[in-house]
């Protein structure tokens, strides 16, 4: 199913979810307290997925990525996992304690999966080489976390996700505080990663610059607004049901293009948690 115009009703399948099902949201509702967070959510997440969410602040996107991880329980409905699933999670730049006095190959073997003796493997120590040669940061292995640019940082976690060599990967705006070089060059990172078989989710809350150049999108406010390709719900309709204000898009080299919204729509380019 490519759902154009999805309400919450069926699930919110994307169009390249020709795959295996790795993880499914039926129903699922979640709140902190008495204040509800998501309603009504439906999702299929299947191998081979490269999904964008969109949503403003507030709307549930961190937290759907949080049940979809596992850290969190839905208070309704149900979340299937493939049995054995594998999930990498990259978190957002500003919630990182960059302070913490470790290299960024300290950092990356924190999450290596033979933990019962304290240091790696020759194994894990080849793994990690590869990854960071991989990323483009294999000189880098020996620089403190707080010494590296914002870029540098993004690619550190993802290499720290990929140590577990994940079948999904999970991304908190993986592109906040970079420049546009360095956004441009991480879309096409991940677009490697993706084409090598890596499933991959990420939040994000630059629709110009990130969401329209992904071959699938997910519109979220509190439940599941619209699923499909960008042509689908980058739309005035969609995205004026997903931010609460009326928005215009036009069409630019056959990729849909938010205009500037104004101040009354902040959130949808200042730096979100969701």
């Amino acid at each position: 199913m490519n759902a154009t115009d999805y309400h919450g009703h069926g699930h919110g399948e994307t169009p390249s979810g020709t795959g295996e099902s790795l993880i499914t949201l039926t129903d699922v509702a979640f709140r902190y307290g008495p204040a509800p967070v998501l309603t009504d959510v439906e999702l299929t997440v299947r191998r081979g997925n490269f999904t964008g969410v969109v949503g403003p602040s507030g709307s549930g996107k961190t937290t759907l990525l949080r049940l979809l991880l596992g850290t969190l329980r839905p208070v309704a409905g149900t979340i299937d996992r493939s049995p054995g699933l594998r999930v990498g999670y990259v978190p957002q730049l500003e919630s990182v304690d960059w302070n913490f006095p470790v290299t960024v190959a300290e950092c990356v073997l924190m999450s290596r999966s033979e933990r019962r003796v304290p240091w790696p493997s020759r194994r894990e120590r080849a793994e990690l080489s590869a990854i960071l040669e991989r990323l483009g940061i294999g000189d880098l292995a020996n620089r403190h976390i707080r010494a590296l640019s914002g870029g540098q940082q993004q690619r550190m976690f993802i290499a720290r996700a990929l140590m577990c060599s994940p079948d999904l990967l999970l991304m908190d705006e993986p592109t906040t505080g970079v420049d546009f070089t360095s956004r441009h060059e991480m879309l096409h990172l991940l677009g490697d990663l993706n084409a090598a078989g890596t499933t991959i989710l990420l939040t994000t809350h630059d629709l110009n610059g990130v969401a329209a150049h992904l071959p699938s999108l997910l519109a979220l406010n509190h439940t599941v607004i619209a699923a499909g390709g960008p042509a689908e719900v980058i739309t005035a309709s969609v995205l004026e049901r997903t931010f609460g204000a009326p928005m215009e898009v036009l069409q630019h080299l056959g990729l849909p293009v938010v205009l500037d919204p104004g101040p009354h729509l902040a959130p949808v380019r200042a730096r979100r948690t969701g």
